[in-house]
C-alpha cells in the first residue's frame, strides 16, 4: 500500500481491507488507521460514559473491536444506547450483529 493511499484511508475502507484478509493479517497502515479510529471513539465514550450514543459507523468500528472491550461495563452500556436509538436494518451494519 503506498503512502498516497494511506493518507486517504478512512476507517470505512480499513475495516474493508482488515475483513477481506484472506490470511488474516492487517497490514501497518491498516491498523493504524483502525486502532487511531477505536482510540477516538473510546474517548468520546469514556468522556461521557452514560450519555454518549455511536453513530452507525462508529459501532462499526466498535464492533470489529469488540472482543477488546467484552468484559467493560461502559463498552456494553454504550452498545446498548446504540441499539436503543439505532434507526435502521441490521443489515446497514454490513455484519455487526446485536450483542
Amino acid at each position: 500500500m503506498s503512502s498516497g493511499t494511506t493518507a486517504n484511508l478512512t476507517p470505512a475502507k480499513a475495516l474493508e481491507i482488515a475483513r477481506n484478509s484472506e490470511d488474516g493479517s492487517v497490514p501497518p497502515s491498516v491498523a493504524a488507521v483502525l486502532e487511531k479510529a477505536i482510540g477516538e471513539l473510546w474517548q468520546r465514550i469514556q468522556t461521557q460514559p452514560s450519555t454518549y450514543v455511536m453513530t452507525k459507523e462508529e459501532f462499526i468500528v466498535f464492533n470489529y473491536f469488540r472482543s477488546r472491550f467484552a468484559n467493560v461495563p461502559v463498552a456494553q452500556q454504550a452498545i446498548g444506547r446504540f441499539w436503543n436509538n439505532f434507526q435502521g436494518s441490521s443489515a446497514d451494519l454490513d455484519g455487526a450483529l446485536p450483542s
